[in-house]
């Protein structure tokens, strides 16, 4: 783990942007609009999906996807200028926000500035044309990281956007050398002491793929070396496997619960339901009342919370990567959530959530239970994952409390609870 990775993370809540698609016009200046509601949903931090140009080779779409980067160093003429992306900065933080941008190092476009100018930093095919090591990613290139002009490149230009930014969310940096992230950390904090590092880590089968065929995979532990978070794909698809029926609620219980044996004591994931490459959590989870239960544990696991834009509105349509496909907040679906969002993101201020031992249980088939627990203190959850009302058996004291969320009271009484269908969280003191 970073050494210096505040557990603090653990109480905050980030909210991911996609400009082409947060509005009808898709510009920086349209989201600087929209701060405030940002804020109100109990936001900390905002991440950017790549704010950068787009190739036109071989790109998918008509627009491309954000991903098939073609200059590290300039802003996509479709979402404005950089100026604007200082001003949209500039107020991100005068509303007491950070925010980090999408790093994506790992490849670029086939007709990027990097392509062009210096050929050799890339990967080649044995024919010496330029090629990818994962083939379904047809708008891209590979780098070559054995060429260490690359890494003094790449990590000027992270000093660069650092002074405008907060931190980095890094785009398959498993697939990366580590000691580049380590060297890159470490020039970074010159410039912007305390920046923040969010790895999207992959799933652990593709880990061991990429492992088979001889490439760079790095696991969590190697990643939590160099980063202060990273995703939890270690056990979303255990949760997927218990939505769609492949798997039990008790196997994701236990994903959660190895973690913090697994991991350093100071770990910090990145909890979500969602994300630009993952099924919408209303797609999987229709029925509002369960989503309802889903966000509240969602809140309370250990960790950093995500919200994917229109998440709070509970959409079901995952937006398009490649073309304008603008979110829908008034899509026949749609349910105003933000007000229960905050109303989360509040109770996750509580200084428990940043320290504390955390278990979870699957006390039945159709519900979970979790701990906070230090010194004493507890805050339990009940989280019944299908909206009926049942007793459950809990490990609490007994006595009348006050549901955190909805305010009502909550008894507990000879190891037992009633949620009424409803998720509760309670605290002894």
């Amino acid at each position: 783990m970073a050494r210096n990775t505040e557990k603090s993370l653990r109480q905050k809540v980030m909210y991911q942007v996609f400009v082409r698609n947060f509005s009808e016009k898709g510009t920086f200046s349209e989201v600087e609009k929209h701060l405030d509601d940002i804020r109100a949903l109990g936001t900390d931090i905002i991440w950017f999906m790549p704010i950068h140009p787009i190739g036109t080779a071989m790109r998918k779409g008509s627009l491309g996807s954000p991903y098939a980067i073609s200059d590290y160093r300039s802003i996509n003429p479709e979402f404005g200028t950089i100026d604007d992306f200082r001003a949209l900065t500039d107020a991100i933080h005068k509303r007491g926000m950070l925010c980090i941008i999408d790093v994506v190092y790992n490849h670029t476009s086939p007709d990027s500035v990097l392509s062009r100018e210096h050929p050799e930093w890339f990967f080649h095919r044995p024919d010496g044309s330029f090629g990818n090591r994962v083939g379904d990613w047809s708008d891209i290139i590979d780098l070559d990281y054995s060429n260490r002009e690359l890494w003094d490149y790449q990590i000027e230009t992270l000093k660069y956007w650092a002074e405008m930014v907060d931190g980095f969310r890094c785009d398959v940096a498993p697939m990366i050398p580590l000691q580049f992230w380590e060297a890159a950390r470490a020039e970074v904090e010159k410039a912007r002491s305390g920046c923040l590092w969010l790895s999207e880590s992959i799933e652990p089968q593709f880990i061991t793929y990429l492992r088979s065929q001889g490439l760079t995979a790095l696991s969590d532990s190697e990643i939590f070396q160099a980063f202060d978070m990273n995703y939890e794909y270690d056990c979303y698809g255990a949760m997927k496997a218990y939505l769609d029926g492949t798997g039990t609620l008790a196997d994701y219980a236990n994903a959660l619960n190895r973690q913090e044996y697994t991991f350093p004591e100071n770990y910090v994931k990145l909890r979500f339901l969602e994300n630009h490459d993952q099924t919408r959590a209303r797609y999987l989870i229709p029925d509002i009342d369960n989503l309802r239960s889903w966000l509240a544990f969602l809140f309370f696991k250990k960790g950093l919370t995500l919200l994917y834009c229109g998440q709070e509105y509970a959409l079901s349509h995952l937006p398009s990567l490649f073309d304008r496909d603008v979110i829908d907040r008034s899509a026949p679906e749609a349910v105003d959530l933000r007000d229960y969002i905050a109303r989360l993101a509040l109770i996750k201020r509580d200084p428990l959530f940043a320290d504390s031992s955390f278990s979870v249980c699957a006390p039945t088939e159709d519900t979970l239970t979790a701990l906070h627990e230090r010194n004493g203190r507890k805050m339990l959850g009940v989280f019944p994952l299908f909206s009926k009302a049942q007793l459950i058996r809990v490990d609490f004291e007994e006595g009348v409390y006050t549901d955190l969320i909805s305010g009502g009271k909550v008894e507990v009484f000879r190891g037992m609870i009633s949620s009424g269908g409803k998720p509760v969280i309670i605290c002894n003191k």
